[in-house]
């Protein structure tokens, strides 16, 4: 890659404040910008860094105002959002790669498979079973397993090692990352005597457009009907989504959440970090769960909760303000029972 900033400024209808003929071939980060990159501001955690970069150009809000002169090396592109503006450069550079086309061998495709004509990829070792349909564009990297009668969308990429069993259908514009595992069997049993019995798991996982899948990310078959994940959402790598769990759309979850089955997410949802759902619990629309949450009961629409089990966030952060001082106050209460019972002999 290498543009200048007028041609940055341009594709991102930017305003320049500087050398417009400044270029650019790599990015960096701000702290650590050097001669020739571009970088970012917008975190104002990080706005002193601006000032002694040596980045060539730096995306910055268009409100963001400046607390000095930065250095003459430095170009300058106003955008309304810094973040999104690097995104967006960051996929047209992804976009200009080469992409891998072609069948390699050895690899297993079965003869009644329909496969798109338009620039499929198949790597090495991957197999594709009894009826399965992959759209155009599909990319299937080496050693991966699509199962019978496996139906994914058009544009959708595979990458090395996924695992997805039969039935399971995955939507178009998707992406799913190394070694997840789409519809293995949901955690079913059933107590008998001192054994447990397998129920057995006969549903599949939908996967509707525009998923983000991430790494060893596991996501169970329903036990009847679908487990099923709504156009946008985006998995961190190392989540575990039971059977009947449903997600909604363009909801965000953080690596290392667990949620148990039939659980229903709505849409728009922000989730941290090892968060842990309750199961046959209802969660509503625009929530946002703070990292390391404990879910057991429904929880309304537009709610901000954190902690285990989860509160509203105002509510968390007063109580914590008090945790730390609790031995503090047992011993306050315990010295006030004595003079309370002092008083009564008096």
């Amino acid at each position: 890659m290498e543009f200048s900033a007028q041609q940055i400024a341009h594709i991102l209808d930017g305003k320049i404040e500087g050398n417009a003929e400044a270029i650019v071939n790599n990015f960096s980060k701000i702290e650590e910008g050097k001669p020739g990159t571009i970088t970012f501001l917008a975190n104002p955690k990080y706005a002193s860094y601006l000032y002694d970069t040596q980045a060539s150009i730096a995306l910055i809000n268009s409100d963001f105002v400046l607390e000095k002169a930065v250095s003459p090396s430095l170009t300058l592109i106003r955008v309304p959002n810094a973040y999104f503006a690097l995104a967006q450069l960051l996929e047209l550079v992804n976009q200009s790669k080469p992409q891998k086309r072609g069948i390699e061998q050895p690899s297993f495709i079965h003869p009644s498979a329909k496969i798109g004509k338009d620039d499929v990829y198949i790597g090495a070792f991957a197999y594709i079973g009894e009826n399965v349909k992959l759209g155009k564009n599909v990319a299937i990297y080496p050693n991966s397993y699509i199962g019978d009668n496996v139906t994914i969308g058009s544009n959708t990429t595979i990458y090395a090692g996924v695992k997805i069993y039969e039935e399971c259908v995955v939507g178009s514009d998707c992406i799913i990352h190394a070694g997840a595992v789409i519809g293995s069997d949901g955690f079913g049993f059933a107590k008998e005597g001192e054994a447990f019995k397998k129920i057995p798991q006969l549903g599949n996982v939908v996967i509707e457009d525009n998923v983000e899948i991430g790494a060893n990310t596991t996501i169970d078959r329903a036990v009847m009907d679908s487990t099923i994940i709504r156009k946008g959402v985006k998995l961190d790598n190392l989540i575990q989504v039971a059977h009947n769990v449903e997600i909604g759309e363009n909801t965000g979850i953080a690596s290392q959440t667990g949620i148990s089955g039939s659980t229903k997410i709505g849409r728009n949802c922000i989730v941290g970090g090892q968060v842990g759902f309750g199961g046959h619990i209802k969660i509503g629309d625009n929530v946002s769960i703070g990292a390391q949450s404990g879910i057991i009961s429904n929880i309304k629409d537009g709610r901000q909760i954190i902690g285990s089990p989860a509160v509203d966030v105002n509510k968390f952060l007063r109580s914590s303000v008090i945790f730390p001082k609790l031995p503090e106050m047992y011993q306050q209460i315990g010295k006030l029972e004595k003079e309370i019972e002092q008083l009564k002999k008096q």
